[in-house]
């Protein structure tokens, strides 16, 4: 992980968040590439539906955008057009350096692409980039993250659609 801080918003609340505290277990960053979009919201709902399996299965989701963290805090907070009830801490990537450092950010746009990282341990086992208009799978990434666990656990491989079966 980076030496990197930022704030975060979840549950209400706004607080400064060292990297350094992901680089124990498992955490799916979600990059997004705006609040107020279109897909966006639909992944955030579908990660958010999720979020205690991805915890049964040891991984923390952290959204990550860079827009501001009061960006985040009005749309988490919306009830119509917004993510409301939303659980998942928004990281706000605002100068775009956690981005920059993973390859994705797109300066002349002021954004990230809307990427997937998974890191265990600290370190990146696992990354995709979409185009923005395409969403992302929450059940894809769920099986990917049963896969990191059992490789752990087993030392075994996940060849082409394991799905622990």
């Amino acid at each position: 992980m980076p030496e990197l801080e930022l704030l975060v918003y979840t549950a209400g609340k706004i607080e400064q968040v060292h990297l350094n505290e992901y680089k124990t277990g498992t955490v799916v960053f979600i990059f997004y590439p705006m609040d107020f979009t279109f897909v966006c919201p639909t992944e955030i709902s579908g990660f958010n539906v999720l979020r205690e399996e991805f915890e049964k299965e040891g991984a923390k989701i952290v959204l990550v955008s860079c827009d501001s963290v009061y960006s985040h805090k009005v749309w988490a907070e919306m009830r119509e057009g917004g993510i409301f009830g939303t659980a998942l801490p928004m990281a706000s990537d605002k100068n775009g350096k956690f981005a920059s450092l993973l390859g994705i950010y797109m300066e002349r746009e002021g954004r990230s692409r809307r990427a997937t990282f998974i890191a265990d341990n600290g370190k990146i086992v696992y990354e995709v980039v979409h185009d923005d208009p395409i969403g992302r799978s929450a059940i894809e990434l769920m099986r990917v993250v049963r896969a990191i666990n059992f490789h752990k656990k087993n030392g075994d491989i996940c060849p082409l659609d394991w799905n622990g079966s």
